[in-house]
Parts: C-alpha cells; structure tokens; sequence
C-alpha cells in the first residue's frame, strides 16, 4: 500500500528508542521487510493507521475485540469508570460481578484471582500448583506458548518462533527451566508414557485449542488422557484459556471438549480491550493464596476497575441470545472462500488459520512461512490485515459486516494468480 510516509517516520523514530521500535516484538513484522502497521484509530472491524489507510481487521488485538473495535457499550462502561477514577488500589464492586458472572459460565472456576496479562496468569497458576501440590516439574507442550515467565519459555509458540524454535529466549538460566519439560502435542503414547513414569508433576499446562502454533486443537483421546492421568497422580491440569476463554462459547474450551480443569487462565476477552487477565480454580486449590495461604501473589492493577467494567459489558453483550450462532455464521463464510487457496484452514467458532502444508496439522513446523508472508502482503496491501505471522490465529469479531468478508473474500480469489507472480517476480513491498 503506497504513500505509508507518516508510518515509516513514527516507525523509525520509535526504533531509535523502543528496542525494534515495538513493546511487543511481532509488532515488528518480523520477517516482512515492511513498516509495520502504526494504527491511531479503530472503530467495528476496521482499523486506521497513521497516514489514514484503512484495514479490515481480523487480528482484533490478537482476539481480545470479540466485539470489534469501540463496541457502545464498552465505551459507554469505560467512560463512566473513568469519570469515577480510574485505578484505586483497592477493592471494588466490579470485581465481585464480573467473578459471578465468569463462575457461572465456568464452573471450575469457584475462585479466581484477577491480574493484567496472560503471562502473569500463567506464572501466577504455575506457583499456586507447586504450592498446592508440594512438587515442582511442570509439563507443557511444544508450540503451546503461556507468556514470556522464564519457567514456561520452552519451545514456546507465537512470535516466540521468530526468535529461535527451540531454545525460546537468551538471558533465561537452566535452573530456570530445568523443572519444565516439554513434550509433543497429541502424542497420547509419549505423554501417558511420561507421566505414568513420574511422581514430581506438579502441573500439565496447555492451550486445550492451541492459538500460538497457528490453530491446532487437541484431539479428544490426548485431552481426556491428560485428565485421567493427572487425576491419578494428583497432578494439577491448568488450561491455559486466554485466547479461548470466551472466544469458542460462553463455556470456553473446557465446555468443548466437556472436561473440567483443576485450573484455568484468562485473559483477552475478559477485559474488553483493556490489560486484564484471571486464574482460579477450586476452592480448596484457591484458598492456597495469600491472605489464606502461603502462595505469595499480588498487583497493583490487578482488578483494574476501568478493565473490570469493561470486560463485565462485553460478557453481558456475549450472553445475548443467537449471538456466538450470528459470529460462526460470518466466519464459516470467510473459511469456505479461504479454503478454496489454502492446503488446509483449521477453524472453530470465530477462530481461524490457513496453513500451507499438510491438511493434519500436530506442529508448527509444517507452516509454510514464506507462502503465509506472501498471503499476508498481498492482503495487506489491499487493505486486509491478518495476524502479521504464520504461527498466529486470526478472528472474527461480531463487528464484521458480510460487505467486508465478500471484499475479503473478493481479494483471496486473486490470490492463486498472485502467487504466480510472486515465484516469477518477486512483489514490491511497502
């Protein structure tokens, strides 16, 4: 997309004091050779970036804007939390109603504590577990990636990758990451081996529906495994929710596949647009934080009263009747049009991923980075804006309107020709 001159400026000022001019690195277009996108405004499905291009938006802040971008009533909650002070430090109403409301929909969730983002979640989830269990390994999965905590960067997903697929990060020392182990996503035989075989586990971590590796759901035989094997060991099984919680129905993974975790993570979604994030699980489990256990765990933002309303008016909009129905709906027919280009697009509910390679997707490394890269140029450039990496998940937010999935769709029937040209050529970039 030509004339991005005011983009490329603030882009490259940034980077003379922002390491890689971004605060989180796949902001970076890592691997584009592109200005990044410098968005300044975003309203519904559609985002604007500083030199007053517009894109329709399928990245939705990495799904947290199940609603699109400044949905009214999020707005309207936001706006009056502000005029009533925005940050207390203290406990407040809202904290209390939207618990309730979570705990109904997820009832594993008895207890849970607030903070603001996904990687203190899952940091905070992992403590509770070896406090609770008196053990220390924690098991995870190659690709599934839980935040940037020390502990948990082990062939981690997500821009993760970009870095190096195997070691996820310099500057964490072994003894970090000695109690971690990391084993291969949907291998029941290797996973069962290993936990049968071990008495230290703490805890198994996973995203029940993988959204850091492109979009790879666990099968229903290795997930149910986890449960029963956990359970005989008195292992904790966390699922980590924070793309899924909300995102998949109202009752989140666990509810799709029917299986409740000891302890859940959350994020995204539950705080319309705003840094919010959740663990919780039993009472009995729960009750080991500190003021009533020895867990040691605290915030200042955590519970943020402006998050707190906020994530409480997108959840009473996702509780409206038909509405996850209308979503899938949308995205079902943004998939059939995708499908007609890709090897292969994993989809459930308002979540989506074209890979290129084999149509049975277990890891990573069958993504064809270059033929996503070249996708997501040809998309961008026509004012469609994927996630900017293979290894991430793209989403439809209720704010989508079928005129933009049809001009979606519109551009991916160019898409074959394209690639053609891309092999002969080469593309200019912008």
């Amino acid at each position: 997309m030509p004339g991005r001159i005011k983009s490329r400026e603030i882009f490259e000022a940034s980077c003379r004091v922002i390491p890689g001019g971004v605060n989180s690195p796949v902001r970076a277009f890592p691997g584009l050779d592109m200005t990044p996108l410098i968005a300044v405004r975003g309203e519904g499905a559609v985002v604007w970036d500083a030199d007053g291009h517009s894109y329709i938006d399928y990245c939705g802040s990495w799904g947290a804007l199940i609603l699109g971008h400044a949905h009214p009533a999020v707005v309207k909650a936001a706006e009056e939390q502000l005029r009533a002070g925005s940050s207390f430090g203290m406990a407040t109403p809202y904290e209390l109603q939207i618990v309730e409301k979570i705990r109904h929909h997820l009832p594993s969730m008895e207890k849970m504590r607030f903070v603001s983002s996904g990687t203190e979640a899952a940091m905070s989830a992992i403590r509770l577990a070896r406090g609770y269990t008196g053990k220390d390994t924690i098991v995870k999965f190659e690709g599934h990636y839980h935040g940037h905590s020390d502990g948990l960067l082990v062939k981690a997903g997500s821009g993760v990758v970009q870095i190096n697929p195997e070691a996820s990060s310099l500057g964490v020392p072994a003894d970090y990451t000695r109690h971690t182990v990391c084993l291969p996503f949907n291998d029941i035989k290797t996973c069962r081996d290993f936990l049968r075989q071990h008495d230290n586990i703490a805890a198994v971590i996973l995203e029940p529906i993988a959204g850091n590796m492109g979009l790879v759901p666990a099968h229903r035989d290795f997930i149910m495994m986890l449960r029963e094997e956990t359970e005989k060991k008195g292992t904790l099984l966390i699922f980590d929710e924070v793309i899924t919680g909300f995102r998949v129905g109202l009752k989140g993974a666990q509810g799709y596949y029917g299986i409740n975790p000891d302890l859940t993570c959350l994020g995204k979604i539950i705080g319309g647009g705003f840094p919010a994030a959740a663990f919780g699980g039993s009472e009995k489990i729960m009750n080991s934080l500190a003021p009533l256990g020895g867990v040691y765990q605290a915030g200042t933002l955590s519970g943020n009263p402006v998050a707190m309303r906020a994530g409480l008016a997108v959840l009473e909009e996702l509780e409206k009747p038909g509405f996850y129905e209308a979503l899938e709906k949308k995205t079902e027919l943004l998939v059939e049009g995708l499908r007609r280009v890709s090897d292969c697009v994993n989809h459930i509910g308002s979540m989506f991923t074209p890979f290129f390679g084999p149509t049975e997707v277990h890891h990573r490394r069958v993504l064809d980075q270059d033929r996503y890269q070249q996708l997501f140029t040809h998309l961008f450039q026509r004012g469609v804006y994927f996630a900017p990496a293979a290894y991430e998940t793209n989403f439809v937010s209720s704010a989508h309107t079928q005129e933009q999935i049809e001009e979606t769709l519109y551009h991916f029937q160019k898409i074959k020709s394209y690639f053609s040209c891309v092999k002969a050529a080469g593309i200019p970039r912008s």
